[in-house]
């Protein structure tokens, strides 16, 4: 796919002083679908001229500008991943190509990682896992433009037009903090954008300058997509201390058959315990935790899904991607100190030779 070609402050990203021609031009050229015409759309321009203060020429340029896109629509109504059980969807993530290429991304910014795990608390393994699960590090950032995802999915998409409404308020208000060409964003057909796939609101929020450069760059700036997605985790309650999640052998049925009730941490590990749930020797019986069933080629699975795993899915809300970013990370974990142990183990033979 096509990375973003625009972002915050980046070269070649034309102000919004000089692109107002340039959208009204695009405008009158008769590219994209004039929103402009759409009742519901310039009611919403309205809005954003009220309680935000947008310049209303600028307004119809950009909305002149976007285009419905059907893919969007497709995309979105049939996610590929809803219909996948547990074995299906984890071997999408869990390969040796992004094992491999974590540890890579790891090596290469292992300064960054250093730093992000001392200021936030966040393992290296668990924000490479990240990246590496929402864009293979980097390799897939997204095709579709920002504005045209946004748009389409606030005005052509009733189940979710109020959130992705909100998002494209947030887009526009993103936009002109960092001065930037709205044309220029693109991403994925749900609007998230750069290395760690943050939707506008999640930018503007928990996105940071983490090579302290004055932009804010998630698309081409590793250290900072590091630092982003570190921060995203600290900011939602990482500990970084304990277990994450823990296999555990359920017999009572009735609890089997309450498995994945919700993503909230509403069951207590000593309620558990009494109820005959085994496997739970490293958790305290104050623990707090939700219990995950996940259908494998063998069977069910049972897993407890603990404090550090709810927060992973205040990123993406599956216990599936909770897990696989589980997994993952310590696949490039282990990986990454076997590594390093064959280079400290090369390194005196190497020495030896040189003498």
């Amino acid at each position: 796919m096509e990375a973003m070609q625009g972002m915050a402050g980046a070269r070649g990203v034309r102000p919004l002083t000089t692109i107002a021609a340039l959208l009204l031009a695009l405008a009158a050229s008769g590219a994209g679908a004039d929103y402009t015409a759409n009742p519901a759309v310039r009611e919403y321009m309205g809005e954003l001229q009220a309680e935000h203060g947008f310049d209303a020429e600028w307004l119809a340029g950009v909305f002149a500008s976007a285009s419905k896109s059907d893919d969007v629509i497709a995309r979105i109504s049939r996610p590929a991943e809803r219909a996948l059980k547990w074995h299906e969807y984890r071997r999408i993530f869990m390969t040796d190509k992004r094992i491999a290429g974590g540890v890579e991304f790891w090596r290469k910014h292992r300064q960054a990682m250093g730093a992000a795990r001392t200021e936030f608390g966040v393992a290296e393994e668990v924000i490479t896992a990240v990246i590496g699960v929402e864009t293979l590090y980097g390799k897939v950032l997204g095709s579709h433009r920002v504005l045209d995802a946004l748009t389409t999915l606030a005005f052509e998409y009733p189940r979710r037009a109020a959130f992705f409404k909100g998002q494209l308020t947030e887009f526009l208000l993103l936009v002109r903090e960092e001065d930037a060409d709205p044309l220029a964003f693109k991403g994925s057909y749900a609007g998230a954008m750069g290395y760690g796939q943050f939707i506008p609101s999640s930018y503007r929020a928990y996105a940071v300058d983490f090579d302290d450069d004055g932009q804010r760059d998630i698309w081409r700036n590793e250290t900072d997509a590091i630092g982003s997605v570190a921060n995203y985790f600290a900011k939602h309650g990482w500990r970084g201390t304990g277990p994450v999640a823990l296999p555990v052998e359920v017999a009572d049925d009735d609890l089997r058959a309450a498995a994945n009730a919700g993503l909230d941490l509403n069951l207590a590990v000593g309620d558990l315990r009494a109820q005959g749930v085994s496997g739970l020797e490293a958790v305290d019986d104050a623990a707090k935790a939700a219990l995950f069933r996940m259908e494998t080629k063998q069977g069910e699975e049972f897993w407890l899904g603990l404090h550090d795993f709810y927060v992973i899915t205040r990123y993406n809300r599956s216990a599936m991607y909770a897990l696989a970013v589980l997994q993952l990370s310590q696949a490039i974990r282990e990986r990454f100190d076997g590594e390093l142990a064959q280079d400290a183990a090369a390194a005196p033979s190497a020495a030896s030779s040189r003498s």
